[in-house]
């Protein structure tokens, strides 16, 4: 990283783990990345907007899913940097990572509500996943974030 980089700030963000009747993780793989690499719900908070409205937007927006309870919002937030080769290149060169507040929901609905054909996709596939299985499927700038997700969230369904 160049100092122009470490210059740059974090953005706000946040993410969701999706929760089912069966207490499997929503997670879904990118259209802008042809690797095998999966990531639950998550982006940035717009001016103004605050964490919790910041959520329920995205997820709608990438998944169409409404039907939400939410069951708690995890404490803290939790940042992480982008790879060199990306920074400069995601989000406009604005930032040099993110940092992030997470949130767990409970999926109400059918999955038949679930459409990643959205206005913007984001996505190519979903699939609903164990909990104990998000750290095997994710990117490794962000592999940290769900490593500490993945056990605050084992805490609330324990």
């Amino acid at each position: 990283m160049t100092n122009k980089d470490i210059l740059l700030p974090l953005r706000s963000g946040v993410g969701i783990v999706l929760i089912n009747k069966e207490n499997k993780v929503f997670v879904a793989k990118r259209i802008d990345n042809p690797k095998n690499f999966w990531q639950m719900p998550q982006g940035g908070v717009d001016k103004g907007e605050d964490y919790l409205s910041a959520a329920y937007r995205e997820l709608e927006e990438e998944t169409s899913i409404k039907n939400v309870d939410l069951v708690k919002e995890l404490d803290g937030l939790i940042s992480y940097d982008l790879p060199k080769n990306l920074i400069g290149i995601i989000w406009k060169g604005k930032y040099r990572g993110q940092e992030q507040k997470w949130f767990v929901m409970k999926f109400l609905g059918q999955d038949s509500e679930v459409n990643i054909k959205t206005k913007n996709p984001e996505f190519c596939e979903w699939k609903w996943i164990d909990l104990e299985n998000i750290t095997d499927l994710v990117v490794d700038f962000k592999l940290h974030v769900y490593k500490d997700v993945k056990e605050k969230v084992k805490e609330i369904l324990n």
